[in-house]
């Protein structure tokens, strides 16, 4: 028999329907959909592997949610950075006094819970305000010892998993020197930012005392890269360097001052606030940032649309709303950091 999305599979989702209210799921027709997905990859797939993958991937991503879960309400930061760095090296200190300093601010912080700049995030946040997202591997990678008896400890076995954990949860991401690991996950959540894949975030790249690393990278970007014309200048808006860990947890907190999150409501930005906007103030945006908006979309204070309903701890949120242009990015993130100065 075939097995369909809508309802139209008779006896089959009776007994789905009986399922799920005998377990008390929450959102039931979600979870009717994520039945109907696994009996039809069940019934389309007979090659083993293919089959093993979804199910770890499904396996792994719920218990994400299940360590995350409780701690919903505290804004987190991922750190990333080099494994192989040592606890008496300068660029260690600096780690931990960053961490140190986004707990003092309220935030928790996820690392890759190996040792290096992972350890030293986690030393510095300490492990009640610690996440440890590690990668099982063939020459196998050890929770430090800051996590290693920590519940908030998940072990992955796909890559890719473990990255979706790392933005998924991080309302900012910090990354210090590192290697082919670190630049990927730079570039990553570069990518993932400049497409609108992920919303925009800080994403704040800390260096040496002497510059030697981001500051470096930040030359090719701008030779080769934006010479080229492979990227734009306003790419430039999507990340900040900086030497200092203050400076760094400040960049952080700046970003969320006023702006609270967005999401998409159709064709329609919205953008949470953590306060009301004045008329002039919305004035000053749509005469600085004309481009972002689609033609004939103006900028409007609002309230929460009905579609957020499913999102009802931020409904007392005021809201901007407009309909943006889906390309322009790193100048949202600029329109983001003007909001930020009212």
């Amino acid at each position: 028999m075939d097995i369909h999305f809508d309802r139209k599979n008779g006896h089959l989702d009776d007994l789905i329907d009986d399922l799920m209210r005998q377990t008390e799921v929450h959102h039931p027709a979600m979870i009717r959909e994520m039945i109907i997905s696994s009996l039809k990859a069940g019934r389309e797939s007979d090659y083993l592997a293919d089959l093993k993958l979804m199910r770890t991937t499904m396996k792994e991503m719920r218990y994400t949610n299940k360590v995350f879960g409780p701690h919903r309400m505290r804004k987190k930061v991922t750190i990333f950075g080099s494994a192989r760095t040592e606890p008496d090296e300068p660029i260690y200190r600096k780690c931990v006094e960053f961490s140190r300093l986004l707990v003092e601010s309220g935030y928790m912080v996820i690392t890759g819970g190996g040792g290096g700049i992972m350890q030293a995030g986690n030393e510095g946040a300490g492990p009640e305000n610690s996440f440890a997202v590690n990668i099982r591997l063939p020459f196998e990678q050890e929770t430090n010892p800051v996590m290693s008896a920590s519940e908030n400890v998940i072990t992955y076995k796909y890559f890719f998993n473990r990255k979706v954990a790392f933005l998924k949860e991080a309302e900012a991401v910090a990354l210090f020197p590192g290697g082919f690991g670190t630049l990927d996950e730079a570039m990553e959540t570069l990518t993932l930012i400049q497409t609108g894949k992920n919303p925009p975030i800080p994403l704040v790249l800390i260096d040496d005392e002497n510059g030697g690393y981001w500051e470096k990278w930040l030359e090719f970007i701008k030779d080769p890269l934006l010479k080229r014309g492979l990227i734009s200048g306003e790419d430039f808006s999507l990340f900040s360097i900086t030497r200092s860990a203050s400076e760094a947890v400040q960049i952080i907190d700046e970003f969320y001052r006023v702006y609270h999150s967005m999401r998409f409501v159709g064709n329609t930005l919205v953008i949470r606030l953590n306060k009301e906007l004045n008329d002039e103030q919305l004035a000053i945006l749509e005469s600085e940032f004309p481009e972002i908006k689609e033609p004939g979309s103006r900028l409007q204070i609002s309230g929460p649309l009905p579609q957020e309903k499913d999102q009802p701890d931020l409904l007392p949120l005021p809201r901007l709303t407009f309909e943006f242009n889906r390309r322009s990015y790193g100048l949202l993130k600029a329109f983001i950091r003007q909001i930020n100065s009212f």
